[in-house]
This record gives C-alpha cells, structure tokens and sequence, in this order.
C-alpha cells in the first residue's frame, strides 16, 4: 500500500530533518534551550496531489529534574488531510534523554501508531561496553515477546532526534564533508553529510542565507534502503536551525517547512 510505505519513510525522515531544533553552535552549556519550541508542518505532493497537508512536529526541551540532563520531547500527529483522503493516520512520540555534561545520548524512548499497529520501544545507551539495547514491545499483545536488539555504538551514537545538533554544532562551509552515526530500532547508521551550497530561503524569519544540507539517508545499508534525496536547509547564523527539509522518493515528495517558535518564558512567539 504506497500510503503506508509513504509514512514509514516520512516519520523516519520528518525526525531527521528536524531533529534538535534548539541546539547551538555557541558554549555547550547553551546547545538545548530549555522552554524553547518550535513547531513544523509537513506536506505531501505526489501525481494529482499537490501540497496537501499531512502532519504536524513539535519538539520541546526541558531539564529532566534533580539532574542537569536535558529531556528533548517530540510529537508527530498526522492531519486531517491524510486521514480523510487515505483513511489512515499515525502519531508518534520520542522523548531522548541526554547528557547535560557530555552531552551524550542516554535513552531513547518512542511510542508509535500506525494505524492499528501499536509499538512501545525504549534504547539505553550503555557507553562502557559501548553498545545500545534496544527493547520493543507490543501494548496491545502484552504476551508477545518483547523484541530485543543490542549492537555497538560509538561515543557520539545519536538517536534520531539528538542526531541533527551533532551536525549544527559543526563549522558549516560549502564544501565540509562529515559523518553522523545514528541509531533507530537498535540499528546503528553511518550517514555521510555534504554540504553543497549556501542558498537563501524564505521562512517565518524572513528571507535568510542558509546552508544547503545533504544526508545520505536513502540507499544501501542507509536509514531508507530505497532511492531517494534529502536536503535540509539550516540558517547561516549563529541559531543554525533547520528551517526547511525537503525529500524526494519514488512515493513522492515531502516538504517540511518550520511554521511556529516559541519562547515559553518570555511569553513571545514567531509565527506564520
């Protein structure tokens, strides 16, 4: 079903693209700005549709309490659009825990649904035997066994949300070539990243000089084993955030474009 093949892609890719939005490229104590959110829309074209709405991604940072970890929160909810034209929808969550010293992955938890298919999962990350445990179960057969994964990590693994800030925090230039090692379903990835041009971009803060980003994420052995493109476009200022994304793929095309900031305790906001 080329509905279904389209949101395993996009909810993979839709993290990717937009995870971390708060880190800096500024003193390490100011990479996740506690009580900062942003929110982005995503769209869908493919054949006879064009633009149409399917989902909305928000993230949020909070302090995890009596420790000097952050808790990174993110929540994709598909839309109206998707439910009514294909009767089907999802809604997923990741909360990553990470290092507030060494600014590490720490654990990893996600629950999804797919339509009728429910999955709870959680990763910890144990970085003294260096590897990942990778733990899913199923809410809605509590008998079924648990599927259990543990593979190698190196010091700098990320999960899909956490993964993004590894690539900000990087001296952005045209022509700058880096790797990020991902992990997802206690998989681990080697994502070369290029970046290949500046470019500039409008967007809720204005029209603004970007960097254009390009991760390897689709083909052998990559997060998708399918052909396809990414490009992610992340401001060439000291914010470095990800103000727009843009997939390509057999099943068509994604736009992911930042809609909403908000800054909860100054009470403001930037929006479309």
């Amino acid at each position: 079903m080329i509905i279904k093949k389209f949101i395993n892609v996009f909810l993979i890719i839709f993290f990717v693209a937009c995870g971390t939005v708060f880190s800096q490229t500024t003193p390490k104590a100011e990479i996740f700005k506690v009580g900062e959110s942003l929110s982005y829309e995503g769209k869908f074209s493919r054949l006879l549709f064009r633009g149409i709405d399917v989902a909305n991604l928000n993230f949020t940072v909070e302090n995890v309490p009596d420790s000097k970890n952050y808790l990174v929160k993110s929540e994709a909810t598909s839309k109206g659009t998707l439910i009514k034209l294909f009767r089907f929808k999802f809604y997923q969550t990741i909360e990553s825990t990470v290092d507030g010293e060494k600014f590490q992955i720490l654990k990893t938890v996600k629950h999804d649904e797919q339509g009728d298919r429910v999955r709870d999962s959680q990763a910890i990350f144990d970085y003294k035997d260096k590897k990942v445990i990778y733990v899913e179960t199923d809410p809605q057969d509590l008998a079924r066994p648990p599927r259990t994964v543990a593979m190698p990590i190196e010091k700098n693994t990320q999960d899909l949300v956490t993964g993004i800030y590894m690539l900000r925090s990087m001296p952005l230039a045209v022509g700058k070539n880096f790797e990020l090692n991902i992990t997802d379903s206690g998989l681990v990835y080697k994502i070369p990243v290029r970046v290949t041009a500046r470019e500039r971009q409008k967007s809720i803060l204005g029209k603004i000089w970007c960097f254009r980003v390009e991760p390897e994420v689709f083909g052998a052995n990559r997060l998708i084993e399918k052909d396809g493109s990414m490009i992610i476009w992340i401001t060439d200022d000291p914010r470095r955030i990800p103000i727009r994304s843009q997939i390509n793929s057999s099943i068509g095309r994604i736009d992911v474009k930042l809609k909403q900031i908000k800054f909860i305790k100054q009470n403001t906001s930037a929006k479309l």
